[in-house]
């Protein structure tokens, strides 16, 4: 997967993740990959709940270690 931009938001909690990609997805091009790392355990449930409100898609989630990673295609 090719990743054109990279958030870190680890030691933020809800809504601030959300916040920091809606912030980063409008400055991206239609297509382009965010991968958000993130430690709030909710944001797995949030970025779903993101993706389906703003019509960017979820490509995909994961844990790592104590870390929660999405990435979000720009719609």
């Amino acid at each position: 997967m090719n990743i054109d931009k990279e958030l870190d938001t680890r030691g933020l909690n809800c809504p601030l993740p959300i916040l920091k990609a809606k912030k980063a997805l409008a400055d991206m091009q239609s297509g382009e990959l965010l991968r958000v790392v993130s430690t709030d355990s909710g944001s797995t449930r949030d970025f779903l709940a993101f993706a389906k409100q703003t019509g960017n898609e979820l490509m995909e989630q994961s844990t790592s270690g104590g870390d929660f990673i999405h990435v979000l295609k720009r719609r």
